[in-house]
């Protein structure tokens, strides 16, 4: 299972009326938490009712430039977690939470980035934007989407950076619709005055019609789809947290002994099993105490992202891969079923 890790909150920022930053100590054992810009953690909210429920809330803080791990919560309206941890984080409140997962994560820092983010959609942005001006070269440009003023995470920050970095980062805001989403025709003009050549990679964060008018704005200016990069919110409908517990996974049953040969790589541990046809990946690797990354067992978050070496896989379902990253290979193991005789595979 997952390892699981405590952190302690150590401040509470009230960004806007309906968002708070929560900053926590470094863990415990002294040793800082890994993880890279763009990436979430899973954490476990108390609930009176279900005894916990688990939430993803992405990092807002960059392993580049803070001591201290630190994830934006927004309030949403009938949400529980949310309103949970808006009402009641405070300093020395303990949460559990899930290793970072996600792969939202730039692979080429050399290039200029087009970021494009919504609301809340800001929180794993600002870590990218932060890695990436402090660590590296690249210029960034920002299209920035809220409903008001008010309402808009880390505008003091990011006005600090475009004073910071004249050069490098431009921020270009959007408030010209009561939803905070701009309109294909307005943000088509917006990228008018951001130059998009070929030297480009888009990043992508916020609701999904935002998003996609972004990449449809994009893909106008001729960039590559395989160029333009998604983060979906999904909400949990399920609880991860009742696997970190220790619950096992079945065992495979008698009539799914029809197996074919599977090498699964995981940061260099080999493993040779025999994999039940009609079993997903992801529960086979639990079956054997495998240590495989996972969060929402859902298809949704892209925790248990796997590359496919050889052989073929049946995704089940699939909220969170793009085309280009299903092109490459990529899958995800909370939804692979096998359908070639021999499948190998590597978790990055």
């Amino acid at each position: 299972m997952p390892p699981l890790n405590q952190l302690t909150i150590d401040e509470v920022v009230r960004e806007t009326p309906d968002a708070v930053t929560l900053v926590f100590e470094p863990p415990a054992s002294g040793a800082p938490l890994a993880y890279q810009p763009g990436q979430f953690l899973t954490f476990r909210v108390p609930d009176s009712g279900a005894g916990s429920v688990g939430r993803c809330y992405s990092l807002c803080s960059s392993p580049a430039t803070d001591a201290r791990p630190a994830v934006t919560v927004k309030r949403v309206p009938g949400g529980y977690a949310s309103n949970w941890l808006c009402d009641n984080a405070m300093p020395g409140l303990a949460l559990d939470c899930l290793a970072p997962s996600g792969s939202f994560t730039p692979q080429d820092w050399d290039r200029d980035f087009l970021l494009f983010a919504a609301g809340s959609g800001i929180t794993p942005i600002m870590s990218i934007i932060k890695t990436a001006l402090h660590d590296h070269r690249n210029s960034l440009a920002l299209v920035y989407a809220n409903r008001d003023h008010e309402s808009t995470i880390f505008a003091s920050q990011l006005e600090e950076l475009e004073h910071r970095y004249p050069s490098r980062f431009t921020v270009h805001y959007s408030w010209d619709c009561e939803s905070g989403l701009p309109n294909p025709d307005s943000l088509a003009a917006r990228l008018t005055s951001i130059p998009v050549n070929g030297r480009h990679d888009a990043y992508l964060c916020g609701p999904e019609p935002f998003m996609d008018v972004a990449a449809a704005a994009l893909e106008i200016s001729n960039m590559a789809a395989g160029r333009i990069h998604r983060e979906k919110f999904q909400s949990l409908t399920s609880n991860p947290f009742s696997h970190a517990d220790g619950a096992r996974e079945p065992q495979p049953k008698e009539k799914d002994l029809c197996t074919v040969r599977a090498t699964v790589d995981i940061a260099g541990d080999r493993h040779e099993l025999k994999w039940p046809r009609e079993s997903r990946l992801l529960d086979l690797l639990l079956s054997q105490e495998i240590d495989a990354p996972y969060a929402c067992r859902e298809g949704s978050c892209g925790a248990c992202a796997f590359t496919l070496i050889s052989g073929e896989v049946k995704l089940l379902a699939n909220d969170t891969l793009d085309s280009y990253e299903l092109e490459q290979g990529v899958r995800l193991a909370c939804q692979s079923v096998p359908l070639t005789d021999d499948v190998e595979i590597e978790f990055n």
